[in-house]
C-alpha cells in the first residue's frame, strides 16, 4: 500500500482583475515618494517579468475559510469519500480570514475548524488545525498528511491551502499587483495503486532571511501605522529563491533515487514567471540537462500569486485538463516545490 493522492479539487474566485484596473492606482516608493514612471510603464515591466495578466479575487462575501470549503467539496466528490472518514483537516493559510474592507486576520476559531464546521463533519476525532509556513504551506501539509499516514496515526487527511491576499495588501505599493486569492485542497491516504508520495525535503533558513517577508506600513503616509500590509524585498527573494531552491530539489530527488529524465512535470510555486523559469533552468542545470520544453505548467498569467493556494490549484487543473498542452498520466513522475516566507522551501517527488 502507498500513501496517494486520491482527490483534488480548487476553488476559482469570480471576480477577474486584469492589469488595466490598476492604471488609476496611486502607486509610491517605499519611502512614499512618487515614481517617475507612469503607471502604464509600471504595468508593462510588471507583466514582463511576472507574467500576471490577470488575477481573480473572491467575492465580498467570501473569506478564505469559504473558499477552502468550496475547494475541499471538490476534492472530497473527486476522492469519492465521506467527509466523515477525514482523519485529519489541515489548513495552510497566512492570514486568517480577512473579511472585505479590513485588514485584520481572524484565526479563532481556526480555519481548519470553520472548514470542519461547514462539511458538517459531527466526527469528534477528525482534527482540524491550521498550518503557517509561508507560500510552501500545502507542500508542508502533504508532508505531515504523509507523516501521519505512514506512522499509523491517520488514514485519511484532507489539506488545503487558500488565501484571500487582495485583502492584506498596500494599495499604494505596485507589489500589490502579484497577489490574488484562490483555493485548493486535495485528499491523501492510504490506497493500493493510487499514486506514491516517494521522498520529501524541507528547510527553514531564519536569520537575515527570516524578514524578507513581513507585515509592514504603507507606503502613503496618510494610511494610519497600526494598519499593516504584506510586504517583501523582491530583489532578496529572488536571489534567495534561485539560490537555494534548485539544491533542495536536486536532494529531494536524490533521495527519491528517481532519475532526471523520469521527472514529467514541476508543480512549482506560482510566485513569479521569470524566477520560476530560472528556479527549473537552475534545477536541470545540476543534472547537466537542459530544461525540458512543458515541464513547468504555469497558470500565474491568468490566477496571479494567491501564496498556498497555487500548488495546489495548479496540480488540480493539469490532473484535470483544464490547462491547454499539459496533461499527467498514471505513473507520472512530478515534483512539487514552493519557496516562501520564512524563509522556508520544501519539495515532494510524487508518482501518480
Amino acid at each position: 500500500m502507498s500513501i496517494a493522492i486520491t482527490g483534488t479539487g480548487c476553488y476559482i474566485p469570480e471576480v477577474l482583475v486584469p492589469n488595466e484596473a490598476f492604471e488609476d492606482k496611486h502607486f509610491l516608493n517605499s519611502d512614499g515618494s512618487n515614481f517617475q514612471q507612469s503607471n502604464t510603464v509600471i504595468i508593462e515591466k510588471f507583466k514582463a517579468i511576472t507574467g500576471i495578466s490577470e488575477r481573480r479575487y473572491a467575492k465580498n462575501e467570501y473569506n478564505a475559510s469559504n473558499l477552502a470549503f468550496l475547494a475541499s467539496k471538490n476534492a472530497l466528490e473527486d476522492a469519492n469519500i465521506s467527509a466523515e472518514d477525514l482523519d485529519y483537516i489541515i489548513f495552510a493559510h497566512n492570514f486568517g480570514d480577512v473579511s472585505y474592507g479590513s485588514s485584520q486576520g481572524n484565526t479563532l476559531p481556526s480555519l481548519a475548524t470553520r472548514v470542519k464546521n461547514h462539511l458538517q463533519i459531527k466526527n469528534p476525532k477528525c482534527v482540524a488545525y491550521d498550518l503557517l509556513f509561508g507560500c510552501p504551506g500545502w507542500i508542508e501539509g502533504m508532508i505531515q498528511a504523509y507523516a501521519f499516514i505512514k506512522s499509523g496515526m491517520a488514514k485519511r487527511c484532507l489539506v488545503i491551502g487558500a488565501e484571500t491576499l487582495s485583502r492584506v495588501v498596500d494599495p499604494h505599493d505596485r507589489d500589490s499587483m502579484i497577489y490574488s486569492d484562490g483555493a485548493g485542497a486535495c485528499i491523501v491516504e492510504e490506497k493500493d495503486g493510487g499514486g506514491e508520495i516517494i521522498s520529501h525535503n524541507s528547510a527553514t533558513y531564519a536569520n537575515e532571511e527570516a524578514y524578507y517577508l513581513f507585515h509592514g506600513s504603507s507606503y502613503h503616509q496618510e494610511i494610519p501605522d497600526d494598519l499593516r500590509y504584506i510586504k517583501m524585498y523582491g530583489r532578496k527573494i529572488y536571489e534567495f529563491a534561485i539560490s537555494y531552491v534548485p539544491g533542495a530539489m536536486k536532494e529531494c530527488l536524490d533521495k527519491s533515487g528517481i532519475s532526471i529524465d523520469e521527472v514529467k512535470k514541476i508543480f512549482i510555486h506560482q510566485a513569479n514567471e521569470k524566477m520560476d523559469e530560472a528556479i527549473i533552468k537552475r534545477f536541470y542545470q545540476l543534472y547537466d540537462r537542459e530544461m525540458p520544453e512543458g515541464v513547468m505548467p504555469m497558470n500565474i498569467h491568468e490566477l496571479g500569486n494567491s501564496s498556498v493556494a497555487t500548488v495546489p490549484t495548479l496540480f488540480d487543473m493539469v490532473r484535470k485538463g483544464k490547462i491547454e498542452n499539459q496533461q499527467i498520466s498514471k505513473g507520472d513522475v512530478v515534483i512539487f516545490a514552493s519557496v516562501g516566507a520564512g524563509m522556508n522551501i520544501n519539495a515532494v517527488v510524487y508518482r501518480c
